[in-house]
């Protein structure tokens, strides 16, 4: 038998031998892990693969990216350049940024590149969706879809928009404590797209219910595909029959609706007469998927927009007098003479006064800072990071091969940050930025150094809409509330899956005086 010490020696030694045994093996397998997909490149092309690390095998670098967040991306870009690869999800992947990288792939549509959605979001979405139809199919249903998002639909639009936010922001002023303003904007979207997309008459009990159910479903969009008790999957199927359910018995009144009405009054409407005019009639089936992809759309990222907006004025409170100052000029500054409400944060006009809407489209298109400033807003914290593509054959990007079958990831907020074509630091909060000189300053890469809402054939049909929610949502701030944090510090923002403030954002609004009050005051 060993002394003691002799068996703590034994013991350390082989404990030592083991460790840098299973180091050798890590270190050939990452040696492996590289060479294979060394190897994987296009041997037809001359091109080198991209620069980059492909990280440990199996896992590639999805650890060091869901721990990195958005820090992952701007580190690897400042080490290897606006084109690298990587390994992301299972799947090799190459990351793209800048304006000239950016146009290529999404001008490639069809011809490069397709649109690269996860299987369970193919599984719940369905398949009579615009984000999954590929092709003629896709041309087909996008053209269906634009006149659901045309200047007249708009037209039409902006009067009830234009209520919803009015009636949101003096609920802000009247609350008793903080606003989560991102809980609220959420909120505030599901109801308008509810209601103003879908022409859904609902209650406000059945509209939480419905934007409770929704949540639930877009939770678990980008799950894995395990249709397995408890798993995320299955948990979007539910809330998806859930949703199909609610929305089936609107869908099939609005079936039986006189068919020879002339203008439709919603987004769902616009889809069901534009089929017709093409001679086909939609399911219920098709209508009920339609229907759950026009609240996607527009949910998350609206809400996402919209804090931001609130967010970025709070801290640039010389943009808030510049708007204001437009809004003078303009004669709109006043949003109505209704008498004050008794509330605690001061005088200022009733929650919900009943006066009429003010504004036109026409009339927010003359509003050239408010613009300035919702481009600005989507400029600084686009809501979505960028977009998924799959390349159809090996093409050339910035000198080096995208493979064929890899997957290509262009990045919003990366070629926003990097483009150098803006008179003052692109890190900057400047709406001036977006004047004449501005746009003209883009030069040869055109409108692809800002692409909030992507481009391309898949551009988002939606982003007038959006851009008029923000503009009408600033305007109704700005001459209806002051707003101040209620937290010792600004909110860290969240960027994965949708750019977002991490305790969503909580602030004390107060009304303004009403008009009758500031001429009492004037007198």
């Amino acid at each position: 038998m060993l002394p003691w010490g002799l068996s703590c020696l034994s013991v350390l030694g082989a404990v030592g031998t083991a460790l840098l045994g299973a180091g050798l093996l890590l270190s050939l397998a990452q040696h492996l892990w590289t060479l294979r997909w060394t190897l994987s490149r296009d041997r037809a092309s001359a091109l080198p693969l991209p620069k980059g690390s492909m990280g440990w095998p199996f896992f590639g670098e999805t650890l060091h990216w869901l721990v990195q967040g958005s820090r992952f991306h701007s580190s690897r870009r400042e080490r290897y350049g606006t084109v690298f690869k990587t390994h992301l999800l299972g799947r090799p992947v190459i990351r793209v940024s800048g304006a000239e990288n950016v146009r290529t792939v999404l001008l490639g549509e069809h011809r490069l590149v397709r649109s690269q959605w996860p299987q369970s979001a193919h599984i719940l979405l369905g398949s009579h969706t615009l984000l999954g139809a590929v092709g003629e199919s896709h041309r087909q249903r996008r053209k269906i879809l634009a006149r659901a998002f045309s200047r007249a639909a708009l037209e039409r639009y902006v009067p009830r928009l234009q209520g919803a936010l009015r009636r949101e922001v003096r609920s802000w002023c009247a609350a008793r404590g903080p606003v989560a303003v991102y809980e609220a904007a959420k909120a505030l979207t599901f109801r308008m797209a509810a209601r103003i997309l879908l022409g859904l008459r609902l209650d406000e009990a059945q509209c939480s219910e419905l934007a409770r159910i929704f949540e639930q479903f877009v939770e678990n969009l980008f799950s894995l595909p395990l249709d397995v008790p408890f798993s995320g999957l299955r948990k979007g199927i539910r809330a998806r029959d859930q949703l199909h359910r609610h929305l089936e018995e609107a869908i099939a009144q609005k079936l039986l609706e006189d068919k020879s009405a002339v203008e439709p009054g919603d987004a769902l409407d616009g889809i069901i007469h534009s089929t017709r005019e093409l001679g086909h009639e939609l399911s219920v089936q098709e209508l009920k998927e339609s229907a759950v992809e026009l609240l996607f759309a527009a949910f998350f990222t609206t809400a996402s927009a919209s804090t931001s907006l609130v967010l970025l004025l709070l801290q640039h409170p010389a943009a808030i007098a510049k708007i204001q100052q437009e809004l003078a000029a303009r004669g709109l500054g006043r949003a109505c003479g209704c008498a004050p409400a008794a509330s605690g944060g001061g005088a200022g006009p009733p929650p919900d006064c009943g006066c009429e809407p003010d504004l036109s489209l026409a009339a927010l298109g003359h509003l050239r800072y408010v613009g300035c400033v919702v481009k600005e807003v989507l400029r600084l914290l686009p809501p979505v990071s960028g977009g998924y593509r799959t390349a159809l054959r090996t093409f050339e990007l910035d000198g080096y091969q995208i493979p064929k079958g890899w997957n290509v990831m262009y990045s919003i907020r990366d070629t926003h940050e990097t483009a150098a074509v803006y008179r003052s630091p692109p890190e900057g909060f400047d709406p001036e930025r977006f004047g004449t000189a501005g746009d003209d300053a883009r030069g040869a890469a055109g409108r692809f150094h800002y692409i909030p809402f992507g481009g391309g054939a898949r551009s988002c049909l939606g982003q007038e809409l959006a851009q008029t929610v923000l503009q009408l949502l600033a305007v109704e701030l700005v001459r209806t509330a002051r707003w101040e944090l209620a937290t010792p510090a600004f909110p860290a923002m969240q960027t994965v899956p949708i750019v977002h403030p991490v305790d969503g954002l909580r602030l004390f609004f107060h009304p303004l005086a009403s008009p009758a009050a500031q001429d009492g005051q004037r007198l």
